[in-house]
Parts: structure tokens; sequence; C-alpha cells
């Protein structure tokens, strides 16, 4: 597949996307060139009707850093016209780096590991769920710089902790370690081998249909900070867009009765239609 560049690598294995931010001797500082990268590897991928997950990490001692200060400055007018997509009146390319990881039908699995601050935060809070090793630190860290998060840290956030502990981050700009996120609701698993945590949770999912899995996060992401009447129209529509398909009747054969599988064979899940 084609679409990232040096600074990201991207494999597939089987049903599952590997993609890999590789500027280890920076730790993974985000320059505009992994950012455009990073975007072009999500719209292939969303594409794609044969991947069931994606895992998302970083080469070297980091999961990301956050943004590459040092080459922004070195690159004024690049830095210039980058900075005018805060006048777009639409999602720019930097709320896409982790935003655009919403837009897959598939789940996606950051595993964190080192530093993990600022753009690389953000980034982490885009994916469906976070592994965390034990030793992985977490910053919202703009305001040591005197910014705000801008690249899609102010609804994720939103979906995951108290108002109130997201101003504490985003006010304090503070390093936390991996079980305090975890308690704060940012983090979902700790592990002690977060590939291999994340393998299991990616096998548990794939024995769903894929168009239920991909309308099920659609649906959560749409319902979950909306009116009643919104969150309930959500489901009606993204039922609708699965009942009765191929998918959801191999799930009927897969789940008929007790025993329903035994000795019959297995009722293959058809490429994903929705997402």
């Amino acid at each position: 597949m084609s679409g990232g560049n040096e600074r990201i690598r991207v494999s597939i294995e089987g049903d599952i996307a590997c993609v890999t931010l590789n500027r280890p001797d920076k730790h993974n500082g985000m320059d505009f060139a992994m950012l455009r990268a990073m975007v072009r590897v999500q719209k292939q991928l969303k594409r794609r009707r044969d991947i069931r997950a994606v895992i998302l990490d970083g080469a070297g001692p980091s999961f990301c850093a956050g943004l590459d200060f040092k080459s922004a400055l070195a690159r004024p007018l690049e830095t210039l016209l980058m900075g005018l997509q805060l006048w777009w009146p639409w999602r720019n390319r930097f709320q896409r780096w982790s935003m655009g990881w919403r837009d897959l039908g598939v789940p996606v699995i950051a595993l964190v590991h080192g530093n993990c601050f600022g753009a690389g935060m953000q980034l982490a809070l885009g994916a469906d769920f976070r592994i965390s090793a034990p030793d992985a630190r977490y910053s919202l860290m703009e305001a040591k710089w005197g910014l705000i998060p801008d690249m899609g840290g102010t609804p994720l956030l939103r979906d995951l902790v108290p108002l109130d502990v997201a101003k504490e981050l985003v006010m304090t700009g503070r390093v936390i370690a991996a079980a305090e996120a975890h308690a704060l609701g940012l983090v979902t698993h700790v592990s002690n081998d977060p590939l291999a945590h994340a393998r299991q949770l990616v096998a548990e999912i794939a024995m769903r249909s894929p168009d239920a899995v991909a309308a099920g996060k659609f649906l959560l992401q749409r319902a979950y900070a909306v009116a009643d009447g919104d969150a309930l129209r959500a489901e009606r529509r993204w039922q609708r867009r699965i009942i009765g398909r191929a998918n959801q009747r191999a799930a009927v054969a897969r789940n008929s009765g007790p025993g329903a599988l035994d000795g019959k064979p297995v009722r293959p899940w058809e490429k994903r239609r929705i997402g």
C-alpha cells in the first residue's frame, strides 16, 4: 500500500493494518511531512473493505512526543501557510491527524509507550482504544508553549473525561503516568505487552459482523454528545444500514440456538460495506 513516506510505515498483516510513526531519533515528533503522510494513510485505509482493524504505534523510545517545534521554526513560510488553516471553516489537516481515525469503519487501537505529549496525545485520543505500556507518560503539553490543543483534542477529551478533568489537563499541561491516565479514563488498558493485548482484542471483535462493528462505532460517536432524540434517530439510521444484509444474516446463522456452530462450517463474513 502506498501513501506513507519515510515518516509513516504501513504494513498489512492479514486483515490488520499496522501504522507506525517512524522518526525514532526524534521520539516521533510530528513535522509537516508526517502530518501530510498520516492524512494520506487515513484516506487510503478508509477505502479498503478488507481491513478489520488498525494498530497504530510509534517506532523507537516514544509513541509521539508532540509537534517538532524546531522543524516548524526552521520552515517559517511553510509554518505560516499551514497556520492559515486555522481560518478554514471546516476540519483542517491538523484536526484530521486525530479525527481522521474516527472516519474508518474499523477499530483503531493505539499502542502507547514512552512519551505521548501534545499532538501525540491527541493522536492517541483519536483511536477507539488506547493500550498503554506501564512506562508511558501523557500530557496535553500545549500550555507549555502558550497554546491550546487544536488537533481534535477538544471533542476527543469530551468523550472520555469530565469537564473539570479536561480543564485541569489543558490548563496545567502536566505530565501523568499511565496508571493515572487509566484511572482518569484516558487509557483503555495498561498492559505489559500492548501488542499482544491489542491482537487479542482484535480477534474478539473480528468474531462479529464487520458491518455491525462499523455501524456501532459510528453510532456511538454520533450519539454520545447529543440530545436523546438525536441519539435515537442515529440508532434508527445505523440499524437500517445493516439489518437484513449479508453480514447480519451471517451473524444470525452463527448464533442460532445452543451449539449452533458445533460440527457446522462457519459462514464467512463478507467484506465490510459500512464506512
